[in-house]
């Protein structure tokens, strides 16, 4: 638990940090840097060119990682106007939706309506406050980084049994081989600046290399959902760091629909592990 924790810790740290680059390098050049430093950091550690590969492989590995670049660029575009917090409570509709797709209890519609109304009151209405509404176009972003989320866990779980561990260097390959260009035609030369090249070094190891390592920790070692229901305080500890690293101040109804869409999460996993011990499939 201390170890999916620290996990959550570190890439909410890292991701604040990453929106103060913003300025320098946009969206694009930092998003670009997480992926690309995190691959080289991966490839490292996990050597996947010991593996015999094959042309066969490039289109489900292609597809797992093009997914996960795109999502990763599509969340920093939307944390780049509205809070952090908003957007991953926003982003946890993908694997929200997962999880109700796959379930087959009426019940977890209670889960679905309490999302819903989660969601309803981030949405900037016609005729609400100008002051605290959110950006349209950032709200547009995260609804989309969550649809990519979404086929990312489908996409994930097929090369994850396919090709194990090595799946996650290969795949973070083809996301920085998508992402890498558009970030360069975004920042240009300021990518090469070693003031950003550092900076850019401790987004990937906050917010990709530590938290990875943290949360396979965590799965060996807890239910998968006890693991699930813990991940969800995510938009939490997001709010959290965006408050106290980038000062970002949710409104009431922001912090109330944050903590609905957790509730959605927090009690689908809770239906999901109920279900797997009814079967006889968990001790």
């Amino acid at each position: 638990m201390l170890a999916l924790m620290g996990s959550l810790v570190s890439l909410a740290v890292g991701t604040s940090f990453a929106k103060s680059l913003f300025p320098a390098l946009g969206a694009e050049g930092t998003t670009a840097y997480r992926l690309v430093f995190a691959m080289l950091m991966l490839m490292a550690v996990f050597r996947p060119w010991r593996r015999r590969w094959v042309w066969a492989d490039a289109l489900p590995l292609g597809l797992y990682g093009v997914t996960l670049g795109v999502m990763n660029l599509l969340f920093y575009s939307a944390i780049k106007t509205i809070p952090f917090g908003v957007a991953i409570a926003i982003e946890f509709t993908g694997p929200l939706a997962v999880a109700i797709w796959t379930s087959k209890k009426a019940s977890d519609w209670l889960w679905v309506t309490l999302a819903v109304v989660g969601l309803a009151l981030l949405l900037p209405l016609p005729g609400g406050d100008a002051a605290t509404a959110l950006d349209p176009m950032g709200v547009f972003f995260a609804f989309t980084a969550g649809v990519c989320w979404a086929l990312y866990i489908v996409f994930g779980q097929r090369v994850a049994l396919r090709y194990g561990g090595m799946a996650t260097p290969m795949g973070m390959l083809a996301a920085a081989l998508v992402v890498a260009p558009i970030g360069v035609a975004h920042a240009g030369s300021a990518l090469l600046n070693p003031q950003w090249l550092l900076a850019g070094l401790a987004v990937a190891l906050l917010s990709s290399a530590i938290p990875y390592a943290l949360e396979m920790f965590a799965l060996n070692h807890l239910p998968k959902n006890t693991f699930s229901i813990l991940l969800s305080l995510e938009p939490a500890v997001g709010a959290l760091a965006g408050w106290l690293v980038l000062a970002e101040h949710l409104t009431l109804f922001q912090g109330l629909a944050i903590a609905m869409v957790m509730a959605a999460s927090m009690g689908t996993a809770w239906s999901a592990g109920r279900d797997i011990r009814e079967q006889g499939l968990a001790p």
